[in-house]
C-alpha cells in the first residue's frame, strides 16, 4: 500500500512538472512571436517614415541653390497676371529675333507649343552672351546666361500667344551648356532658366528637364534653351 501511494505521488508530481514545462514553452513561444510581430510593425513604420521623409525632402527642396522660391505664392494668374508679375520683377519682355535659318521659332501641335532653341542676350546691350562655362565664365555667369535664354523665350511666347496668361504649363525644358571638357555642373547652369519659369508661372512653370554639356555652341554662345509649352484652349 505504501509502495502504491509513493508511485501515485511520483506520477502526480511528474504530471504537474510536465504541465509546467508545457506552459513555460508556450509562454516563451508567445513572447517570441510578439517580439517578432513588434519588430515587423516597427520596421514597417520606420520604412514608411523614411519614405515619407525622403519624398517630402525631394518635393520641398528648392529648385536651385541660387534662389529661394516660395511656390505657394507663385501663381501669376491669381496675383494680377503674368505681365504684372514681370513688371514687379523688373523684367522687360524683349521682341523676339527672327530665325537666322530655314526654321521657325515655334510650331503648334494641338495645345502644345514646341519652341526652338533660344540664345542668351545681354538685357542692357542686346549682345550675345558668349564664352565657355568652366573656362571663360563662372557657374553664376552661366546661370545668368540660361536665365537670359528663358527671358527671350517669353518674348516668343508673347508673340505667338498674344497673352502670357495663356500658358497652362511649362512641360519640358532642354538646356545646352557650352562648357569645358571637365565641367560637370550643367544642371546648376540651366537652373537659371528653370528658376525664371518658376518665378514667372508658379507651379505651372515647373517642368521636366534635360541639362546637356557641349564642347561648343553656335556663335560661341554660353547656353541655349528650348522648351515645350502647354497652352490653354481658346
Amino acid at each position: 500500500a505504501i509502495s502504491m501511494a509513493s508511485s501515485i505521488k511520483r506520477n502526480t508530481l511528474l504530471s504537474a512538472l510536465t504541465t509546467l514545462i508545457v506552459i513555460a514553452i508556450f509562454n516563451i513561444q508567445q513572447s517570441e512571436s510578439f517580439a517578432y510581430s513588434h519588430e515587423i510593425i516597427r520596421g514597417s513604420m520606420t520604412s514608411k517614415v523614411f519614405v515619407s521623409a525622403f519624398s517630402s525632402n525631394r518635393l520641398t527642396k528648392p529648385i536651385s541653390r541660387h534662389s529661394k522660391i516660395n511656390m505657394s505664392k507663385l501663381s501669376g494668374q491669381e496675383q494680377g497676371g503674368i505681365e504684372a508679375r514681370l513688371e514687379k520683377m523688373g523684367i522687360i519682355v524683349p521682341e523676339p529675333v527672327a530665325p537666322k535659318g530655314n526654321y521657325v521659332s515655334a510650331v503648334r501641335l494641338g495645345n502644345a507649343l514646341h519652341l526652338c532653341g533660344h540664345v542668351p542676350t545681354n538685357s542692357s546691350t542686346g549682345e550675345l552672351i558668349t564664352g565657355k562655362v568652366g573656362k571663360d565664365l563662372t557657374v553664376e555667369e552661366g546661370y545668368e546666361s540660361a536665365r537670359a535664354c528663358a527671358i527671350n523665350i517669353l518674348g516668343t511666347l508673347k508673340m505667338e500667344l498674344g497673352d502670357l496668361n495663356r500658358v497652362k504649363q511649362v512641360v519640358k525644358v532642354v538646356g545646352f551648356v557650352n562648357c569645358a571638357d571637365d565641367f560637370t555642373q550643367q544642371p546648376a547652369v540651366i537652373n537659371g532658366a528653370s528658376d525664371l519659369f518658376a518665378e514667372v508661372f508658379g507651379e505651372s512653370g515647373r517642368h521636366a528637364r534635360s541639362a546637356v554639356g557641349s564642347n561648343v555652341l553656335p556663335l560661341n554662345i554660353a547656353t541655349e534653351v528650348e522648351c515645350i509649352i502647354e497652352i490653354k484652349s481658346e
